[in-house]
């Protein structure tokens, strides 16, 4: 049956006038603005919905402003920083730089293990090597400025920082003395009656480490702040007495040491931590060098590091400034725990801003190391 074309017209109009009332009606429920129509759209279709991800594929080509690095890129892309005390300085090593092996001098070897890293890396920058002997963490902090200060020698495009501190901060040389320069030769509590006085230096230095740690990173926020631990003096399980030592008495010296680099180990985690947990670049990381001289400590046939030097036994023995101290051997060994971090990483991606890769160029690093 045909529908006669008046009647399919009134039909139509019809439609239309239903559907500009419910349009109205829209109009009136929901806010004529950009969000009421997306969400009548949303409604309706499914898509661009506000709460909805974006598809994969279709986000903003806009790169990280961190690049990840491989370990060694990471530590070398621009300058190397060694900083700390005489461990660090190579006291004890010999073949010192010109001007340091003096009274009072830093005592500068071309055998401490930043020297020696020097030549396994190529550095796109130059080494500061700074780390003085006797130098101090509290001293560091306060020197900042001056014309001694360690810390200054640090840039933004510094890559890599290796830092051994702490063992003048707990007087482990004056806790020696005490150990060693006593009559008659007889086991005594002359070294564990010091407990109490090295628990109370570790307190202490457990904020002077925090507050060097944060100094550092906000000089060198890209860089890898590797730390340098103590190495054991002894054996694990002493033979007989070493001169006026007794066997509990290098145990137990042993023990302090371990004890001091589980508190800078701790102190690093925790600082590597916050950068992972806050997206941020560079790093803080620890190598452990406690059993570095495992069969050279001071006693053994080839020692890897200096025992004590003896003026007269009548008097008491001296404790020289390089007594047990590591020698050229004993860097090298240093050396090779260094550089095995430096290969290795922390275990984590490493990252550098892409702006301060961008900015070390050849003339701004050359310009940094005047």
């Amino acid at each position: 049956m045909r529908i006669p074309e008046l009647t399919r017209r009134t039909w139509v109009l019809g439609f239309l006038a239903v559907s500009l009332v419910l349009a109205c009606v829209l109009v009136i429920a929901v806010p004529v603005t950009r969000n009421g129509v997306l969400e009548l759209w949303c409604g309706a279709t499914g898509r661009a919905c506000a709460d909805q991800p974006t598809p994969p594929g279709d986000e903003p080509d806009v790169p990280d402003w961190r690049v990840e690095m491989s370990p060694v890129e990471a530590a070398t892309w621009g300058h190397y920083v060694a900083l700390g005390d005489s461990y660090s300085s190579g006291d004890g090593a010999g073949d010192y730089l010109p001007g340091t092996a003096k009274s009072g001098g830093c005592w500068r070897s071309a055998n401490a293990y930043p020297q020696r890293l020097l030549g396994s890396y190529d550095f796109a920058g130059e080494l500061g090597f700074v780390a003085c002997s006797s130098q101090r963490g509290h001293a560091m902090l306060k020197e900042a400025g001056s014309a001694d200060s360690q810390l200054d020698r640090i840039t933004p495009h510094t890559s890599l920082i290796t830092l051994g501190i702490g063992g003048n901060d707990l007087g482990f040389t004056p806790v020696l003395r005490t150990c060693m320069v006593r009559l008659p030769l007889v086991e005594t509590d002359a070294c564990t009656g010091q407990v109490k006085d090295i628990e109370k230096r570790m307190e202490k230095f457990e904020a002077t480490f925090d507050d060097l740690l944060a100094e550092i990173r906000d000089r060198a926020p890209d860089a890898r702040v590797v730390v340098v631990g103590y190495p054991r003096l002894f054996a694990a399980k002493p033979q007989g007495m070493y001169y006026t030592l007794t066997v509990s008495d290098q145990k137990w010296l042993n023990d302090t040491v371990k004890r001091f680099n589980l508190q800078l180990e701790n102190a690093v985690n925790q600082a590597d931590a916050a950068i992972v947990d806050e997206d941020q670049v560079g790093s803080v990381e620890f190598v452990d060098t406690y059993t570095v001289f495992r069969g050279h400590e001071v006693h053994a046939e080839e020692p890897w590091l200096n025992g004590v030097m003896i003026r007269d036994l009548s008097s008491g023995i001296k404790v020289d400034r390089s007594s047990f101290h590591p020698n050229a051997a004993g860097q090298a060994a240093f050396t090779d725990r260094v550089a095995e971090r430096i290969a290795s990483g922390p275990g984590r991606a490493l990252y550098v801003a892409r702006d301060t890769l961008d900015n070390a160029s050849p003339d701004v690093l050359a310009a940094e190391a005047e």
